[in-house]
C-alpha cells in the first residue's frame, strides 16, 4: 500500500468514525441557546421545536450544542439537557410523533401557536429519520411531507401563474420529500398517497373551456387508480376522474363532437358507479353518488349549470 493510499484510508476511517460519533436530537419545546451552560449569561437565541442540535459536550445538566436555526443558519452555544430526543430516547419515536401530533392540531385551530404547522412538519420528519424501524416512520414522513405540500401549495396557487392554462407555467410544488416516502416506504398507504399528491404539479389551471385538460387529467386519474388499488385515496382519485369526464360532456358539445360527449357520459357514469362502490360510507362515494345522479338527470357540471 503506497502512502498516499494510506493516507486517504486513515481520513475515510476517521471520517466515518467521527460520524458514528456524532449524537444529534431534537427538542419537543422552545429551547434556548446560551453562551455558557448558565441561564444567566447572554442568551443566543432561540431554536424551534423539531430543528436538529448536535451535541459537542455536556456539562451537567447542560448541552454544548451545535443549533440549526433555520435551513441555512446555525450557531453554537449551550442549552438545558430537557426535552431533547435522540435516538436512543426510549419511546422517542412516540414523544416526537405526539409533539408533531399536538403541533398539527394547534396549526388547525383558529388561535393556535404561530409557526406550529412548521414545527409540526420538522417533528414528523425527524421521527422517521431518528427512528426509521418504528412503526411510526411511514406515517410521519409521509405527513410532514404532507405539511410541506400544502403549504407550499397555497404559496403556488396564490400566484398568477396558477391561472395559467399549462402546469408548466407554473413552478409546482418541491417533490423531493413526497419521493423519499415512495422510495423508504414503497408498497405502503404512505407512497400512495406520497404519488397522489404528484398528480397536483401536472393539472392544468384554467381549462380555458377547452378539452385538453379535462382529457388529460381524467386520463391521469384512471391511471393512478388502476395503478394503486389499494390506496386510501383510489375512491378520490376515481371521483376526480368520473368529475372530469362529466364535465367533457359540455366542453364536447361546444367543440361540436357529440359523439365524444357520449363516449364521456358513459365512461363518466362507470367511473362515478366504481367510485360510490369503493367506499360508499365515505364522502368520495356520497360525492360519486350525487354526481352519477347529476349525469343521469342531464345535469351539466361544467359551465354555468343553466339548460
Amino acid at each position: 500500500m503506497n502512502v498516499r493510499f494510506r493516507i486517504a484510508a486513515i481520513v475515510l476511517l476517521l471520517t466515518a468514525t467521527a460520524c458514528a460519533d456524532v449524537v444529534r436530537g431534537t427538542s419537543i419545546r422552545t429551547a434556548s441557546v446560551y453562551l455558557s451552560p448558565d441561564s444567566s449569561s447572554t442568551k443566543l437565541a432561540d431554536v424551534d421545536r423539531g430543528r436538529e442540535v448536535v451535541v459537542l459536550e455536556t456539562s451537567r445538566d447542560w448541552i454544548h450544542v451545535e443549533a440549526a436555526l433555520s435551513e441555512e443558519k446555525t450557531l453554537t452555544g449551550w442549552m438545558q439537557d430537557k426535552g431533547v430526543v435522540r435516538a436512543s430516547t426510549v419511546n422517542g419515536d412516540k414523544i416526537l410523533f405526539g409533539e408533531a401530533a399536538d403541533s398539527e392540531d394547534q396549526a388547525s385551530q383558529r388561535h393556535g401557536r404561530r409557526g406550529a404547522a412548521q414545527d409540526a412538519m420538522r417533528l414528523y420528519y425527524r421521527t422517521a429519520e431518528y427512528f426509521p424501524n418504528s412503526l411510526l416512520a411511514g406515517e410521519a414522513m409521509y405527513r410532514s411531507a404532507d405539511i410541506r405540500w400544502q403549504i407550499e401549495k397555497e404559496d403556488v396557487m396564490s400566484r398568477p401563474s396558477a391561472r395559467e392554462k399549462e402546469a408548466y407555467f407554473r413552478e409546482g410544488m418541491e417533490e423531493q420529500y413526497m419521493k423519499e416516502v415512495m422510495k423508504k416506504f414503497p408498497g405502503t398507504k404512505w407512497a400512495d398517497l406520497a404519488a397522489f399528491h404528484l398528480i397536483d404539479n401536472k393539472l392544468c389551471g384554467d381549462w380555458q373551456a377547452s378539452s385538453k385538460c379535462p382529457e388529460k387529467e381524467a386520463e391521469m386519474y384512471e391511471k393512478y387508480a388502476n395503478e394503486h388499488p389499494q390506496s386510501p385515496a383510489v375512491a378520490e382519485a376515481l371521483y376526480d376522474a368520473a368529475w372530469r369526464k362529466s364535465a367533457l360532456i359540455e366542453i364536447y358539445k361546444t367543440e361540436n363532437q357529440s359523439k365524444k360527449s357520449d363516449e364521456a357520459k358513459a365512461r363518466a357514469i362507470a367511473l362515478a358507479q366504481k367510485a360510490a362502490t369503493q367506499t360508499s360510507q365515505s364522502d368520495w362515494g356520497a360525492r360519486s353518488q350525487r354526481l352519477l345522479f347529476m349525469i343521469e338527470q342531464n345535469i351539466p357540471t361544467y359551465g354555468n349549470g343553466v339548460d
